[in-house]
């Protein structure tokens, strides 16, 4: 038989897929079957090729009937197979080399999963389609098409799809890659029509293909004359498609309207920056992850990381890693309180705004002259009316002004609750409505700080 590479790549994944029907064990797929192929069918021989001698052992000696039997089933006639190992097949075809080089790179992270992502208002609906895609790939909203900004959880739910079906459906095969690595994959290997036709075949002959950051292929219009066709053969074959970007279909300006069309044809969703809530809840899942003990936390630390960090995850990470690293090798503690966190975290926010507590204390200053109070009057615990409305006109000038957190802000007045602060804000925020004078008191100061 003189099959081409895309034919024996879906005739094996096919076999594989009968095969589970009478081996329900998935670590048999992962322990003999990784990194199998079909080497060729010849004579009515098929040799697979598989990773180790102990391999080829166990499935000549145990497996050899079962794997005929599908071979039977899907190909017709009478099948025979070998088992052999690459290293002794003396003549390497194409079908070997472009299994080993087309996204060879390609890695999936198994700690991204399903499980692990955190849900929220911002990216639930995601999460959901991303999750119903995995367990019907092919079968509705295809394409999926996720966007959002950079860093919020995009790349984690495509490699969530992508462990759920390799844990589920082991006879299913996946490609997933980046929108740069899928074009410098094509311009290395598609010179000249044969390579270009293998590319296309190769990556048509998975049951699902993920791309990441779609953007990155605007104005490479051969590249996607390339990914059009791709697009058009895997969808015209019920295969799943999920794609990612940081753009909606409609604003990709630079994509043809045809490619843009076909993003747009299944189900788009968005993730949105997460709310103080989810920065939280994902804050305390990597605590249950670590070698922290999340009783070891004084709460309002969860609620100072999610108020200066929650634009993407990346900078969660960064500041969760920073503080990790303060309390375990740096500054060794058994309890991690705010003022603790604060310390650790401290140059972050500072390099994060480029404001400093000085800006801070210029404003308590500047507010307690005008209303000739003491800053530690206004910083401290008295009740008094006057005072407690100089403090509130503060509290709200350092929010507006600094973009302050209602957590440090807490902190800066004594340790009092983010609540405490809000309402203070809030209040000012009202009184600004109605009543002129303090509208009037508001600029007064402003000038002086600009002075």
């Amino acid at each position: 038989m003189n099959e081409t590479i895309s034919e024996l790549q879906n005739a094996w994944s096919r076999i594989q897929t009968e095969l589970s029907k009478n081996i329900e064990d998935r670590h048999f797929f992962d322990v003999y079957l990784s990194e199998s192929y079909i080497h060729s069918i010849e004579n009515g021989v098929m040799t697979v090729v598989v990773g180790s001698n102990l391999a080829v052992t166990i499935l000549s000696s145990k497996y050899t009937n079962l794997i005929q039997d599908a071979a039977k089933t899907v190909l017709g006639g009478n099948i025979k197979v070998k088992f052999n190992i690459k290293e002794n097949i003396k003549t390497i075809t194409d079908l070997t080399e472009d299994k080993q080089t087309f996204f060879k790179s390609q890695i999936i992270n198994p700690s991204f999963t399903f499980d692990n992502f955190i849900a929220g208002p911002s990216n639930l609906e995601a999460k959901q389609a991303a999750l119903f895609v995995a367990q019907n790939p092919g079968k509705a909203f295809n394409p999926l098409f996720i966007y959002s900004n950079s860093g919020l959880g995009k790349t984690h739910l495509m490699h969530a799809i992508v462990n759920y079906v390799h844990e589920n459906m082991p006879g299913k095969k996946t490609l997933y890659c980046d929108s740069s690595d899928f074009i410098s994959e094509y311009v290395r290997f598609a010179t000249g029509v044969n390579k270009g036709n293998a590319f296309k075949d190769f990556c048509s002959s998975f049951d699902l293909f993920l791309i990441d950051d779609i953007q990155n292929m605007a104005n490479k219009e051969l590249t996607c004359a390339v990914f059009f066709d791709i697009f058009n053969s895997l969808h015209s074959r019920g295969k799943q498609i999920v794609i990612t970007s940081d753009k909606h279909p409609a604003d990709l300006k630079s994509f043809s309207e045809r490619l843009k069309s076909r993003f747009a044809a299944g189900l788009t969703v968005s993730i949105n920056q997460p709310d103080i809530q989810t920065c939280v809840a994902i804050l305390k899942n990597k605590v249950e992850n670590s070698i922290l003990d999340i009783n070891s936390f004084e709460p309002k630390v969860f609620e100072l990381i999610a108020e200066n960090f929650s634009k993407n995850i990346r900078d969660i990470d960064q500041a969760f890693n920073r503080l990790l690293f303060y309390v375990t090798s740096f500054r060794p503690v058994k309890y991690i309180s705010l003022d603790i966190a604060y310390e650790a975290l401290q140059s972050l926010i500072d390099v994060k705004k480029s404001k400093t507590k000085l800006n801070e204390q210029r404003v308590i200053s500047v507010v307690a002259d005008y209303y000739s109070k003491t800053p530690s009057q206004l910083t401290g615990t008295s009740r008094q009316g006057d005072i407690v409305f100089a403090r509130h006109i503060a509290m709200y000038l350092i929010r507006k002004l600094l973009d302050t957190p209602y957590t440090k802000i807490g902190m800066i007045f004594g340790g009092k609750d983010h609540s405490t602060v809000m309402n203070g804000v809030e209040k000012v925020e009202k009184e600004l409505k109605t009543n002129p004078n303090i509208e009037t008191a508001i600029n007064d100061i402003k000038s002086l700080l600009k002075a």
